[in-house]
């Protein structure tokens, strides 16, 4: 039986499981700043993570540098990223936290297809059982019940769009990992991604009753699940092979479910519970 024992490969591991800590938060945060539009979530989100980014840089001494000829590059990967975190946000404003996680986290599919074709870097067959298990996991902890109304469907379409955004979003970032410092890499992507955002923000913008509870969410979005979460899920891709990352990264619905349980009542069902278990058998069936 072959297991993973290259330190670096550890590494990405440990980097992605503390990144699962920082993105259950998003759900959470996410439904708290709804009086606002997905639009203006996603564009705020991503320039607070650029900036968080940046800095965190800049106090290291690691100011960011991008080369003119790669600005293209940067804003195929930001419109990818854009997307991939619109759909999301979007879906939520459509179905439970259980189903839209879970539908965005068929992205194992997606980054194993799309690390094979573009990267050239293929798992072992025998891994694609793990995948396909930690799927059907997610199939199950969403409890895809006859719920065929057209709001249900446009939350599934929004999450299985930001599952294949996400795919794309994993290959680039693995893509670039000798090209460019992982923090000039996130806060450029990031930085781009808002830009791609603001005129559909700045048309969509409508003042709520109260916005400091929605600016704080906002805020905190950009720290945590994307300033911190996705720089070091960045950071794993780096280290380790995308498919591997990803499926970590499914544990974000565990966490957004417990979360969603604990902070909005929204109480996932047995069924909830044995999908959750499910994939956990085949995250390690993936990884041995």
């Amino acid at each position: 039986m072959e297991i993973i024992v290259s330190s670096d490969e550890r590494r990405g591991l440990w980097y992605v499981a503390i990144a699962v800590f920082f993105f259950s938060t998003s759900p959470i945060l996410i439904r708290w700043a709804t009086p606002l539009s997905p639009y203006v979530i996603t564009c705020g989100r991503l320039a607070i993570g650029a900036i968080f980014v940046y800095l965190l840089a800049a106090l290291q001494g690691l100011r960011p540098h991008w080369q003119r000829e790669d600005l293209g590059r940067f804003a195929l990967f930001g419109l990818i990223t854009a997307l991939h975190f619109l759909c999301y946000i979007a879906s939520l404003s459509f179905t439970t936290i259980a189903h839209s996680l879970a539908l965005t986290y068929t992205s194992p599919i997606f980054v194993t297809l799309f690390t094979r074709l573009f990267l050239k870097e293929p798992i072992a067959r025998r891994k694609y059982v793990g995948v396909v298990i930690t799927v059907i996991g997610i199939a199950v902890l969403a409890g895809f019940e006859p719920q065929f109304t057209p709001r249900m469907m446009v939350g599934d379409a929004l999450a299985l769009g930001s599952a294949v955004a996400f795919g794309l979003y994993s290959v680039a970032g693995r893509s670039q990992r000798e090209r460019y410092p992982l923090f000039t890499y996130a806060s450029g992507v990031y930085g781009i991604a808002a830009l791609w955002m603001l005129p559909l923000a700045l048309g969509s913008y409508a003042p709520p009753p109260s916005l400091a509870g929605p600016a704080l969410s906002i805020l905190a979005l950009g720290v945590l699940p994307l300033g911190l979460g996705h720089t070091l899920y960045n950071a794993a891709l780096r280290h380790t092979h995308p498919t591997y990352v990803n499926l970590i990264a499914t544990q974000e619905v565990t966490g957004g479910v417990i979360l969603g349980v604990l902070l909005l009542g929204e109480v996932p069902s047995m069924q909830s519970l044995i999908g959750a278990a499910v994939m956990l058998v085949g995250i390690a069936l993936v990884l041995v």
